[in-house]
């Protein structure tokens, strides 16, 4: 079958014996466990708006500050073009990277739940310096702090919330981190709007609110069971059965715990993960999981309109408040479709949600480009019903992303790789994201000042590519155990080719 030439669940070994119930203590777990994408949420959608507030850029660019009021009636691609301005941003993100792999090591020697506390206490640092920040060196150094918090905190919970999550609604758990990562945007941006009005130091009640998401995941983190995958990675074999019973309600765990247990005495027999990550074996997780997905995400662009979508609209004409009320539109598509996505991806797969959603993001930024290169620039404004439809397209484009690449760019990696080589692949994955999310935040308001409407353009092709990678490589995960998912590529038509040779390596 072209592009998608596999069997869907494939020669399962134990799969058909799982029993789960529905319980309160696996709710609970996963809904703490799930508001560390609160805290990569709030900072995605804070800072965009942050750095378009007058008093922010007047204590700490204002240079960009006179250049903007300078330009106030005019339109222009490059208004915010400032390097300083946006490592305010993507600092963050460069600190995310280095720190995942210290994440790495503590989420395998002391669990998720380890990595899940540390990265809230980083998080709560930075928030606290910079709402006090004096200078731009506190600022950034307060970036760094809340990187470390990201880096622990999206290192764990995807994690955490696959291996907590029955097989045949994994993508809907999973898909909490990316919920709770929405509603982080859209607190974030219903913050800026209204401290925004707030002189001169709204700007300090923005940053210093994200303190409130590390708080909270502080909180689930030391209340919250570690998974079983985990405690029996620990040894701690005993109470794996134990928290495997409460979270799937029935003591008839026995062929979920002997999976985890052969999984278990695959991962001990691994002395350093990374090493094994280059494989032959892992080479279709290393290449899709660690390495396409997380730098597609990023590539759609979507990211750029989340980061700067106060600044992208503030360029294009739209007034201040405006511009705040139409990233709004925006983060709130997001959650919407979210929701879409956790509804429905269990029951039409990965897949169909990638190339479905990939057509319609493509189409949104073929026509944002179009429009701009015949309406924008030139010194006039753009006319109320093109920056409506402008706002429309975005949504559109935006409620698209919500429902694939955002969400699945979490879930589908977390649940591809195999335990003995797990927590190492996902430090690869947020490392591999975090460097596309802080080059993108780095130089999207550089590329815009210089590719002007082609920025577009361009993200519309990259999307045209990461489409033909999912439909060609990515095997169909939906309801598939996760210890088993390596089967499904070994069946693979393309694969198979590969993997079969995996014997001879071990």
């Amino acid at each position: 079958m072209a592009g998608g030439g596999f069997a869907e669940a494939g020669p399962l070994k134990r799969a058909h014996l799982y029993e789960h119930k529905f319980t309160l203590y696996f709710a609970f777990s996963c809904l703490v466990g799930a508001l560390g994408g609160s805290l990569f949420g709030y900072d995605l959608g804070v800072s965009g708006g942050v750095t378009s507030m007058d008093d922010f850029l007047k204590k700490f660019f204002p240079n960009v500050y006179r250049r903007k009021n300078m330009h106030l009636k005019e339109t222009d691609y490059c208004k915010y073009d400032n390097q300083l301005l946006t490592l305010f941003t993507s600092s963050l993100y460069f600190s995310a990277l280095v720190m995942t792999f210290a994440a790495s090591n503590l989420t395998r020697k002391r669990g998720r739940k380890a990595s899940i506390i540390v990265g809230s206490l980083s998080f709560l640092a930075g928030a606290i310096l910079n709402a006090a920040a004096e200078n731009l060196t506190m600022l950034i150094i307060g970036r760094v702090l809340l990187g470390g918090g990201i880096g622990f905190g999206n290192q764990a919970v995807p994690l955490y919330l696959s291996e907590m999550a029955p097989a045949n609604i994994r993508g809907a758990v999973n898909q909490l981190f990316q919920f709770t990562t929405c509603m982080g945007i859209l607190v974030a941006n219903l913050v800026n709007y209204f401290t925004n009005k707030i002189h001169p130091n709204g700007w300090r009640i923005s940053l210093g609110l994200a303190g409130v998401p590390a708080i909270l995941m502080l909180i689930g983190g030391l209340l919250c069971p570690e998974t079983p995958n985990s405690l029996v990675e620990q040894g701690k074999v005993d109470e794996a059965r134990v928290v495997l019973e409460r979270i799937r309600g029935t003591k008839n765990v026995e062929a979920e715990f002997l999976d985890l247990i052969d999984a278990s005495k695959e991962a001990q027999a691994i002395s350093n993960p990374f090493r094994n990550l280059l494989k032959r074996k892992y080479r279709p997780q290393l290449v899709i999981g660690a390495l396409g997905i997380p730098a597609f995400q990023q590539l759609t662009g979507n990211n750029s309109i989340l980061f700067y979508a106060p600044v992208i609209f503030q360029s294009l004409g739209f007034g201040s408040n405006a511009s705040l009320y139409s990233s709004l539109i925006t983060s709130g598509a997001l959650v919407v479709a979210t929701l879409i996505s956790m509804g429905l991806v269990d029951k039409f797969g990965r897949r169909a949600f990638f190339l479905e959603a990939g057509l319609e993001m493509i189409c949104c930024m073929v026509a944002v480009g179009v429009i701009l290169a015949r309406e924008f620039g030139h010194g006039k404004e753009l006319s109320k019903g093109i920056s409506v439809f402008l706002v429309i397209l975005i949504f559109i484009f935006v409620l698209a992303y919500g429902r694939s690449w955002g969400p699945l760019g979490w879930l589908v990696p977390s649940e591809l790789f195999p335990l003995e080589i797990r927590s190492a692949a996902q430090s690869i994955v947020v490392c591999v994201n975090m460097i596309f999310t802080a080059l993108v935040a780095q130089l999207f308001l550089l590329s815009l000042c210089h590719l002007r409407y082609g920025i577009f353009l361009l993200f519309a092709g990259l999307i045209v590519v990461m489409s033909c990678f999912v439909f060609f490589l990515l095997p169909e995960t939906k309801k598939v155990p996760i210890e088993e998912i390596y089967l499904l590529f070994e069946n693979h038509w393309f694969w198979k080719n590969i993997v079969r040779q995996r014997d001879q390596e071990t």
